[in-house]
C-alpha cells in the first residue's frame, strides 16, 4: 500500500528532551575552561597584591663588595686541590721548554 503509514506503539509516549544542563558531560567540557579562567583571575589578584621587590640603584657597589667580601676567605688551597685532584694527568698543559725538547 502506497499510502499506509507504518504503526505507531501508543504504549510508549514520546520523552521529552532534557535541559542541557542536566547531561554531564556538558558541565565536564565547561569545567576546564572555567578553571583556568578563576586560576588567571587569582594568579593576577597575587601579582598585583603583591608587587616585586625593586632592584637597587647601587646593585653593581654591592656585588663588587660581596665579590671582595669572598676574595678575603681564603679558599684558593682547596680549590687547587680540587681541581689538581679532578684533573687527569692527560689533560694537563704542557708547559712551553718541555714542548720544545720534544720536537724532532
Amino acid at each position: 500500500m502506497p499510502g499506509a503509514r507504518p504503526a505507531i506503539a501508543a504504549a510508549s509516549p514520546a520523552k521529552p528532551a532534557e535541559p542541557w544542563w542536566k547531561f554531564g558531560h556538558v558541565w565536564l567540557v565547561i569545567s576546564g575552561p572555567a578553571i583556568v579562567v578563576v586560576a588567571g583571575l587569582v594568579t593576577a589578584w597575587i601579582a598585583l597584591s603583591s608587587p616585586d621587590p625593586v632592584v637597587d640603584a647601587d646593585y653593581y657597589r654591592k656585588g663588587i663588595e660581596i665579590n671582595r667580601t669572598l676574595a678575603e676567605r681564603s679558599l684558593s688551597p682547596a680549590m687547587h686541590a680540587r681541581n689538581h685532584a679532578a684533573t687527569p694527568t692527560d689533560d694537563l698543559p704542557v708547559k712551553p721548554a718541555a714542548q720544545a725538547a720534544t720536537r724532532p
